[in-house]
C-alpha cells in the first residue's frame, strides 16, 4: 500500500491554524478601513473585491504550480507570502499600506488554500471524500476560534490583531517546512504508478463539473447574502448587531457538531455523491426562501440552519465529486476551480446583492438567490439524467 506524502493530522492541523489566522484579519476589514482609517464603506468593498480578485490569482497560481512544478515549495511561498504580509501589519496599518498588504495576503492564502485541497488527493490511506469533509471541518473550527478571540483581543489595539495571525502563520511554515517534504516525492512516485499506466487519461464528465462549478459560484453569490446584506436588513427591521453575531454562533455550532457525525457515513454518501449535492442546494435555495416571510430573529435563526446544513451537504462533496474526474495530472488545476468558483462567489455576492436591494427590495433578493441556485441546481441534475441514458 502506497504511503501518504504527508500525516494527515499535519494537513488537518494546517487547514486549522491557517484558517484561524485569516479569522483574525478579515471579519475585522471592513469595521478598521471605515472606522479607523475613515475610508467609505464603498473604498472598503472596492478594497476586499481586489482582494477577492487576488485570491483567485492565487488559487489558479496554486493550483498551476503544484500541477507544472513542486507542491513542497508552491505551498512555502504561499505561507511565506501570507506570513510576511501580516508580520508587516504590525508595523504598516495605515493607509493605503493596510489595503495593499491586505491584497498580498488574499494571494498567499489564495494559494496555501488550493495546495491543501490538492495534497488531499494524494492522500491514500482514507477515502478522499473523507479528508474533504475533515478539513472543512477544520477550516471552519479555525474560523469559529479566530472569531470568538479576536473579540477580546481588538480593544488591545490592531497591532495585537496582526501580531498573533503573524505567529500563526509563523507555526504554520515551520510545520510545513518540517513535515511537508515528502510531497514532491509522493507526487512523483504516484505519477510513475498512475500516469505512465494511464498516460492519455483524460479528465471525465467536464460538463458535469463546469456545470457543478457555476452552481457552486452562484451558491456562494447567496450565502455572501448572509456575511453582507442581511446584517443591514436585521437592522432595519429593529434587531441589533448582537442578534445577528448570534447566527453565526448557531452557524459554527452546527458545523462542528453535524460536520463529524456526517463522516461516520463517508462511505455511504460517497456512493451517493450527486444525491448529496441535491439534498444540499435544496437546503440551500429553501433557507432564502424562508427569509422572504421572515420579520422575526427566530425565522433569521431557522433560516440558517437551514442553510448551514445545506452547506454542510454539499460544499465538501463538491471537491470530492470535481477530484473523481479529474485526471491525476490535473487535479490541481480543478481543485483550484473549485477554490476560484467560491472566491469569485465571495467577490461580487455583496455588490449583486445591494444593486438588488437598491433596485428593488430584500424580498426580491431572497427570490432571486433561491430561483438561482434552483435553476443551476437543475442544470447539473440534468447532467447527470443524460450520463445515465448513454
Amino acid at each position: 500500500m502506497q504511503r501518504d506524502p504527508i500525516k494527515l493530522k499535519w494537513l488537518f492541523l494546517g487547514s486549522l491554524i491557517t484558517n484561524t489566522g485569516i479569522s483574525f484579519i478579515w471579519p475585522l476589514t471592513t469595521i478598521y478601513m471605515h472606522e479607523y482609517l475613515h475610508e467609505s464603506l464603498t473604498v472598503a468593498g472596492i478594497v476586499l473585491l481586489i482582494n477577492s480578485v487576488f485570491t483567485i490569482i492565487g488559487n489558479y497560481l496554486g493550483g498551476w504550480l503544484f500541477d507544472h512544478w513542486k507542491p513542497y515549495p508552491t505551498i512555502l511561498i504561499g505561507i511565506f507570502t501570507a506570513t510576511i504580509s501580516a508580520g508587516l501589519l504590525i508595523f504598516w496599518h495605515g493607509w493605503p499600506t493596510y489595503a495593499i498588504l491586505l491584497i498580498v495576503l488574499g494571494l498567499g492564502n489564495g494559494m496555501v488554500a488550493t495546495c491543501i485541497n490538492s495534497i488531499a488527493t494524494l492522500i491514500r490511506s482514507k477515502q478522499p471524500s473523507y479528508v474533504f469533509n475533515v478539513l472543512y471541518f477544520t477550516s471552519n473550527l479555525g474560523l469559529v476560534f479566530g472569531s470568538l478571540i479576536v473579540g477580546y483581543v481588538l480593544p488591545l489595539g490592531i497591532e495585537y490583531i496582526f501580531t498573533i495571525a503573524f505567529g500563526m502563520f509563523i507555526v504554520f511554515f515551520i510545520m510545513a517546512f518540517l513535515t511537508f517534504r515528502g510531497l514532491d516525492k509522493s507526487k512523483q512516485s504516484v505519477r510513475k504508478g498512475k500516469v505512465l499506466a494511464d498516460d492519455n487519461t483524460q479528465t471525465r464528465e467536464k460538463l458535469p463539473i463546469a456545470l457543478l462549478l457555476l452552481t457552486l459560484f452562484v451558491a456562494w453569490i447567496a450565502y455572501e447574502q448572509w456575511q453582507s446584506n442581511i446584517s443591514a436588513y436585521m437592522l432595519h427591521l429593529g434587531m441589533n448587531v448582537k442578534l445577528y453575531s448570534h447566527l453565526w454562533t448557531v452557524n459554527a455550532a452546527l458545523i462542528v457538531l453535524v460536520q463529524p457525525f456526517l463522516t461516520h457515513f463517508d462511505d455511504y454518501l460517497l456512493q451517493h455523491l450527486r444525491g448529496r449535492l441535491y439534498t444540499g442546494f435544496a437546503f440551500f435555495c429553501s433557507s432564502f426562501l424562508i427569509l422572504i416571510f421572515a420579520r422575526q430573529f427566530i425565522w433569521f435563526v431557522l433560516g440558517m440552519t437551514v442553510l448551514t446544513i445545506g452547506e454542510i451537504i454539499a460544499f465538501p462533496a463538491v471537491s470530492t465529486f470535481v477530484n473523481e474526474r479529474a485526471s491525476f495530472k490535473e487535479k490541481g488545476r480543478y481543485q483550484a476551480m473549485v477554490t476560484i468558483a467560491a472566491s469569485a462567489g465571495r467577490a461580487v455576492g455583496p455588490l449583486i446583492g445591494a444593486l438588488i436591494i437598491e433596485s428593488f427590495s430584500y424580498p426580491i433578493l431572497f427570490i432571486f438567490c433561491s430561483v438561482l441556485i434552483a435553476i443551476f441546481t437543475l442544470f447539473f441534475v440534468g447532467s447527470g439524467f443524460k450520463k445515465a441514458q448513454r
